[in-house]
């Protein structure tokens, strides 16, 4: 990666994590549903990063938030999840030697392969964190609930983003 690439990610990462912890933290319907924007950053990083960078940023990215929600490693263990499924994901719907974007975004891959992607790598993020907050399977309903509609409530804002601050690709 050159140091273009670094400080477009770095400056990426504090901006989503700044809104996400001061933004997006006050936001909520009735603590059913929570919109988790900072996840933003470990789907759109570059497709040639290293797994272990991958890895170590989203172990980092969920530590900080978990240092400001006060959750004790719960963003964390999402986070790594996020990195895990990002990795297969990518790998099973991508050639990467034939890639010819350097990221994954709206406007590089399309609306139907990059709304696949962010739908399934939401939901793996969000089970792990809510079931991992709730702790228990007696809410099994609620949190599954809970999930859904913080699902829906961060895919709306993370293509809202896609939508307004990433350009498309000119055919």
């Amino acid at each position: 990666m050159n140091s273009k690439v670094i400080f477009i990610n770095l400056f990426r990462w504090i901006v989503l994590l700044f809104v996400q912890i001061f933004l997006l933290r006050n936001i909520g319907f009735y603590n059913l549903s929570t919109p988790f924007l900072y996840i933003l950053f470990i789907l759109v990083l570059p497709f040639n990063t290293p797994n272990l960078i991958l890895y170590s940023l989203a172990f980092l990215t969920g530590l900080t938030v978990d240092a400001f929600y006060d959750t004790l490693g719960v963003h964390t263990a999402g986070c790594v999840a996020l990195a895990f499924v990002r990795i297969l994901f990518i790998s099973v719907s991508l050639n990467r030697e034939s890639i010819d974007e350097p990221e994954p975004s709206l406007g590089n891959m399309g609306f139907k392969w990059f709304s696949l992607y962010i739908i399934l790598c939401i939901l793996i993020h969000h089970i792990v964190v809510f079931f991992l907050e709730a702790f228990k399977l007696t809410e099994f309903s609620y949190t599954i609930g809970r999930t859904l509609l913080s699902a829906v409530f961060t895919l709306f804002i993370i293509l809202l983003t896609e939508f307004i601050f990433h350009n498309r690709k000119s055919n």
